[in-house]
């Protein structure tokens, strides 16, 4: 993958930017990559996934496949690799796999090997090992799985050896992530050979959209989910993944955000191609959310803009279902008039790094007010934007979101960034500074 030779600096200087205009083509989604490469891997017969995103962390989720036995090639230098199915099972029975700090990757496998069986170890950077993991280990291991902690109970590392799955029924908690309904998703036709299985939802379950994906994917390789609203969901024996033979990684909507903010920022119009109105991913709803801040959007079949339309107006919303997006609006609030309010985003404090109190305390370096709660955050805008050194937390999200705040917009004037540690942008969006760069008309370096 070509982003393991590309260099990054210890930090980069982002210089204000009058006017943001252009197109951006977006790299492939995360979500749909790692979920198409493990249910390509569970498959019969072989995929051929087009623009898989290139980034650390499905090259985690490739290696692990690798080591697990599953037989995978790349179409030269391009995006576009091929998949020889398993049909059910793992070559490899045996495996140490290192996951890196993803979520995406480690979930959905700890519940397919636990129900294909083997001894396997997992294991990931620190942060991974903060990361709550006990609410889907729980839901195996009530129903046969044999999986054992060995660093602190509820998190990762993982060690997991063959159990007797006899499930008909599994009950998992869905306020936490939905990273662990969707990994009992994927893995839950290997569980119905011979009766059906039904697995329920404990209490709220957040980040719908993000199920729906899984749904649709499965529905892609062969195997339907019949529902009971968001509460259940069955699966009926006998179904096996087949795969489709061809399926395109449609862009990234959650890194759409950024640009789709800096044309209703900073004039426009910004345009990202790879998502548009017959997306499969929520957060392609983020750009209501710039509507209601009174930014002019528009859609096509496979592209989305937008443009200002006078100063953003502040907003008070419910972020549950599109959490990672919702980051970009906290920023973006920096540029509205009066107080925006974000609700429901508890979320945010088990992800790459306690969002909420990143977004605090890097908010607060420009001058903004802010209170957080521990579900909730308000950004009230100084009066000036400040020059600031943001420090990224080794998450993705707040080097991408805090570039937005050089920008020059109707209410206010962008400053100087200086972001630290830019390199944790490969984690889903290698190329980010790059194609930021290209729409505010500015050199990178």
């Amino acid at each position: 993958m070509s982003q393991q030779a590309k260099h990054y600096p210890h930090y980069l200087d982002l210089h204000p930017v009058m006017q943001a205009q252009g197109t951006v083509r977006l790299p492939g989604s995360k979500s749909i990559s790692n979920r198409t490469l493990l249910l390509a891997a569970l498959a019969q017969g072989t995929t051929q996934i087009l623009e898989l995103l290139a980034s650390d962390d499905t090259l985690v989720m490739l290696n692990a496949l690798q080591q697990l036995g599953v037989q995978w090639t790349q179409d030269g230098a391009t995006q576009n690799y091929t998949v020889t199915g398993a049909d059910g099972v793992l070559p490899q029975h045996q495996a140490d796999l290192f996951m890196g700090n993803a979520g995406t990757a480690i979930r959905p496998l700890v519940a397919a090997l636990a129900v294909i069986g083997g001894d396997y170890t997992l294991h990931g950077v620190s942060r991974m090992h903060e990361r709550p993991i006990g609410d889907l280990v729980d839901a195996l291991n009530q129903v046969g799985a044999q999986i054992e902690y060995t660093g602190n109970p509820g998190f990762p590392p993982l060690h997991i050896r063959r159990g007797h799955i006899h499930a008909h029924r599994l009950q998992v908690k869905g306020n936490v992530s939905s990273q662990f309904l969707t990994a009992l998703l994927m893995a839950a036709p290997l569980m119905a050979r011979d009766h059906d299985v039904t697995i329920e939802v404990i209490g709220e379950l957040i980040s719908k959209p993000y199920i729906e994906i899984t749904l649709n994917l499965m529905q892609r390789f062969g195997v339907t989910v019949q529902r009971d609203g968001w509460q259940a969901f069955t699966i009926i024996t006998g179904q096996r993944y087949v795969s489709p033979q061809t399926i395109h990684v449609e862009g990234d909507a959650s890194s759409a955000s950024y640009f789709l903010a800096a044309g209703a920022i900073a004039g426009g119009p910004v345009r990202v191609e790879g998502v548009g109105l017959h997306s499969i991913q929520g957060d392609v709803r983020f750009a209501e959310a710039l509507e209601k801040m009174g930014a002019t959007i528009i859609r096509g079949d496979n592209w989305i803009e937008a443009r200002s339309n006078g100063v953003l107006q502040a907003i008070d919303m419910d972020f549950n279902h599109i959490p990672d997006a919702a980051m970009t609006i906290a920023v973006a609030a920096l540029y509205a008039n009066g107080t925006t309010t974000l609700r429901n985003i508890a979320s945010w404090r088990v992800k790459e790094t306690d969002r909420i109190a990143a977004m605090a305390t890097e908010l607060r370096k420009l001058g903004a007010i802010v209170e957080e709660g521990a579900d909730y955050m308000t950004v009230t805008p100084p009066a000036e934007i400040q020059p600031a050194t943001i420090d990224t937390y080794d998450d993705h999200r707040m080097a991408m979101c805090f570039s937005l705040a050089t920008l020059d917009g109707a209410a206010r004037r962008g400053a100087a960034m200086r972001i630290n540690d830019p390199k944790c942008v490969a984690k889903t969006f290698p190329d980010y500074f790059e194609a930021f760069a290209k729409i505010n008309h500015k050199e990178l370096f």
